[in-house]
């Protein structure tokens, strides 16, 4: 096998970015649909490929070459995490990072380490096929058949839809970015904002929704009517002619039929409401499934862990599960079982309770693994009580935000930080130099500790000023 792409950092980058993500000519797209997803107000115009890097094209960071992983619904078998671990101590700085779609990346990769990353990937089922390897983007409701909620496991629905993806010569032209959502009808992976969304339903049912449109089809159709979907919006981006990555980028008039879509492909649709979609991670600790068995439920600090806390997390039943939260779900415990390994884990230095410092915060990779970052976001990071989550980032594209509310802390060219409510409450934060901290909890909805005041203006950068 050759050695992965060095495609250039630049490479597929828009020539025009919204502080939020969303590409546009001359308009902000910042507001939210009621799933999340940011709304058009512009057209989305892209003159270059997509560069979102993947298993064997690897991305040239400050801090050496980055692997992304995609990990369908973020499940992993024992064996797999073992590898990675592997993989993250051999190839790379050895860290894990999870990304906000349940998916991992390694970083501090060598120049001479690509092909050696990749043969353990492949022996290890982690890199099915080299062509379709950046497309399996597939985020899964990470409590599926394991907490009685929703409507049972969702890995025949996974495990379908991928060798679907990976089966197809044209599904390869799909964006490294373009998400499938698979919900198990609780409505939390529905509101990541995902390009096609499936949702469970009772009496064998599925709601399958892409952009705007929502049909009901039987639940055993739904991984092939999510794969004609996909087909369905790369014909409707490339007749608007804008190079569209996303459905969401799609301009007015050109929206996907899916309804006809499916009339076409065979699949019996029929109209159905809008799911109520919420993002919401599963809280740190133990969740009981009407079997009597548990899962345990932990997060690392920041999104990162090191290779000897990634082996600490197998379990008897075999499986560990990445959440689009940046945690992770170990199920198959008897109950004590349940309660000694979450104290383990809180000893490897986990998350292991929703009142923890550190639940709920999370930050991008900034400086100086990353060249666009204005400042060290993880050193400047503070843990505190509060209710909203609240994401560091290290410039105004905010890689790796939440959906849904959250609070928004942004690093600045003169070294300050902003902070900012987003979502449906959206509203600055009104800030004194020096009060970071106080700003932050106060926009969680907590009062901030006294020992946040000392943190606040210890790092030399614990002041800031709200944008106007």
């Amino acid at each position: 096998m050759p050695p992965p792409s060095t495609t250039p950092p630049n490479q597929g980058k828009p020539r025009i970015a919204d502080p939020l993500g969303a590409v546009v000519h001359g308009a902000p797209a910042t507001a939210r649909d009621a799933a999340g997803a940011p709304t058009r107000l512009a057209p989305v115009v892209r003159d270059r490929d997509d560069a979102c890097p993947g298993a064997l094209r690897l991305h040239t960071a400050d801090d050496g070459r980055l692997a992304r992983l995609r990990l369908p619904g973020g499940i992993l078998t024992n064996r797999q995490v073992s590898a990675l671990a592997a993989a993250a101590e051999r190839y790379g700085d050895g860290h894990l990072g999870i990304t906000s779609r349940g998916n991992a990346e390694l970083r501090g990769i060598g120049d001479t380490c690509g092909t050696g990353l990749a043969e353990l990937l492949r022996h290890t089922a982690l890199l099915p096929s080299e062509r379709h390897e950046r497309i399996r983007n597939i985020v899964a409701s990470p409590l599926a058949g394991l907490d009685g909620r929703g409507h049972g496991t969702l890995h025949p629905w996974l495990r379908e839809l991928d060798t679907l993806l990976c089966a197809q010569e044209w599904t390869p032209a799909l964006s490294g970015r373009f998400l499938f959502a698979l919900d198990d009808g609780r409505g939390d992976v529905a509101g990541l904002g995902a390009d096609v969304t499936l949702l469970a339903q009772a009496e064998g049912r599925a709601v399958v929704r892409v952009g705007a449109s929502t049909v009901g089809v039987a639940a055993a159709d739904a991984p092939r009517a999510a794969l004609e979907a996909a087909r369905a919006f790369l014909a409707t981006a490339a007749a608007a002619g804008t190079g569209a990555w996303r459905v969401r980028e799609l301009p007015p008039g050109h929206e996907v039929a899916l309804a006809r879509t499916l009339a076409d492909a065979g699949i019996p649709a029929e109209p159905a409401p809008v799911p109520d979609a919420h993002a919401t991670a599963p809280e740190p600790g133990t969740a009981a499934a009407p079997d009597g068995t548990y899962a345990v439920i932990v997060a690392p600090v920041l999104g990162r862990v090191t290779s000897t806390q990634l082996r600490a997390l197998a379990g008897p039943g075999g499986e560990v599960r990445i959440t689009p939260w940046r945690g992770f779900v170990l199920p198959g415990f008897d109950e004590r079982a349940a309660r000694e390994k979450l104290r383990r884990l809180h000893d490897a230095g986990f998350i292991t309770t929703p009142g923890a410092p550190w639940a709920g915060v999370g930050a991008c990779t900034g400086r100086p693994g990353c060249a666009k970052a204005l400042a060290d976001v993880r050193r400047d990071a503070l843990p505190g009580p509060g209710g909203l989550p609240v994401y560091w980032s290290g410039c105004e594209r905010r890689c790796g935000h939440p959906h849904g509310d959250w609070v928004d802390v942004t690093a600045t060219p003169d070294g300050h930080y902003t902070v900012a409510v987003r979502g449906a409450g959206k509203r600055q934060v009104p800030l004194e130099d020096g009060e970071l901290a106080i700003a932050v909890a106060a926009a969680r909805g907590a009062a901030a500790p006294d020992t946040a005041r000392t943190q606040a203006t210890g790092t030399g950068t614990g002041t800031g000023t709200t944008t106007r």
